[in-house]
């Protein structure tokens, strides 16, 4: 996701919401690691939330991408596929450490 930054469909590129959508992307896995890395299962899972949280917030930029016709509709789904597997996986991870 962090690839459609790179290919942009604007001139002055809006980097507070480019760089909001890197944060955001890149907090999905550092959120699942450091959650990994603590010695309970609840953190773990706390930290599972955090990051499903990141990846919504990560799909809602991508939207407004879309809607200021910065991405294609072509890319918005293909995003928003990734997007949603990813949030299925971490569900399932969540259900499995119950």
């Amino acid at each position: 996701m962090i690839a459609l930054t790179e290919k942009l469909n604007s001139d002055t590129k809006h980097y507070r919401l480019v760089e909001q959508l890197e944060s955001s992307a890149a907090s999905v896995a550092q959120n699942i690691a450091e959650g990994k890395g603590r010695n309970s299962k609840k953190e773990f899972i706390h930290f599972l939330y955090i990051a499903r949280g990141s990846l919504y917030e990560t799909i809602t930029i991508i939207n407004i991408f879309h809607r200021r016709q910065w991405i294609s509709y072509e890319e918005l789904g293909n995003a928003e596929l990734k997007a949603f597997e990813i949030a299925s996986m971490i569900k399932g991870l969540i259900n499995s450490i119950k």
